[in-house]
């Protein structure tokens, strides 16, 4: 089976994020530089009992290759039972598991970032994940503990398990999304383990993850929060390029929101506000551009607006 996954250079790897990365978001980056492209984080629980939403939520567009499903679990009978229904679906290259999530209904349920305060745990159910898999790769999203930063035993923990690669967001559970995001801490889980590590956290722009590539040495970065609302900077990581011109931005937007259309139909116009509140940001006229926004449903003058205005 041929490599899909090259890190012979640094990876640029879309991070799932929950409510954005859905199948229009995921093909826009994809087509503009993304190497690697994740579904939003899937409940284990919510897929065994084939929720109609959760499986919509697996659907891939055919451009994203290769193209990893997400999931979080708290007991290994659950996960075992996930993968084998994700081992039936075609198109999955990997099974990535989410041990980071700092949402507090995610982590009092003992999914994501609890998994960090239990190490034994976290092996068991990620080995479990590499033990019934039968697609080509595996791979965990971490952080950097729940309140103690303890990187190199996460490190070595989930290299234990014969993942490919961990994703490591430079943050512990209780620093939420706002402390100062620890590149030390990166630094030493890379140094720490022979598997790929790819950084996450806080990466906005192009300068930023040249910075984090080269003082971390990790083996890629993801990007989440930084790609909402400039999903170019995936073209620009991909071509080595700070600048991009408006023409490109605008292509880029009405891509994203065609593509809003053809998989959430008609009601993509009005899911697709709170998006041009991002991609707006920083426009002359925005915030009157964002109030006339929130009272459009008809997809046509969305379109003219969006043409109009960018």
């Amino acid at each position: 089976m041929k490599n899909k996954l090259d890190f012979s250079r640094p990876l640029v790897v879309l991070a799932p994020l929950a409510g954005y990365t859905d199948l229009p978001f995921r093909s826009v980056v994809k087509k503009f530089g993304a190497d690697l492209t994740i579904s939003e984080m899937i409940s284990s629980n919510a897929l065994v009992y084939k929720s109609a939403r959760t499986l919509k939520m697996i659907e891939k567009s055919p451009t994203e290759d290769p193209y990893f499903v997400q999931i979080a679990g708290n007991s290994v009978e659950l996960v075992r039972d996930a993968v084998l229904l994700l081992n039936e679906v075609e198109g999955i290259d990997g099974i990535d598991l989410n041990c980071g999530c700092p949402a507090p209904k995610v982590f009092n349920h003992g999914s994501g970032s609890n998994l960090l305060g239990d190490l034994k745990k976290l092996e068991e159910i990620l080995s479990t994940v590499k033990k019934y898999s039968k697609k080509q790769y595996t791979s965990a999203k971490v952080r950097l503990g729940v309140n103690e930063k303890i990187p190199v035993e996460i490190g070595k923990a989930v290299e234990a398990c014969g993942v490919d690669f961990v994703s490591v967001h430079g943050r512990t559970r209780a620093g939420k999304y706002k402390a100062p995001v620890d590149y030390d801490a990166i630094k030493a889980m890379k140094e720490a383990v022979s598997i790929p590590v790819i950084a996450n956290g806080d990466i906005k722009d192009y300068d930023k993850a040249k910075e984090v590539l080269e003082y971390t040495k990790a083996n890629g970065v993801m990007i989440g929060r930084g790609a909402i609302g400039k999903p170019w900077v995936f073209y620009q990581l991909k071509h080595g390029i700070e600048d991009i011109s408006n023409e490109m931005k605008k292509e880029i937007i009405l891509e994203h929101y065609d593509a809003m259309l053809k998989f959430h139909g008609p009601h993509g116009a009005i899911m697709f506000r709170k998006l041009l509140h991002s991609y707006s940001k920083g426009y002359t006229g925005a915030n009157e551009f964002r109030d006339i926004v929130n009272k459009i449903s008809d997809i046509d003058v969305m379109r003219d607006l969006i043409e109009n205005f960018f």
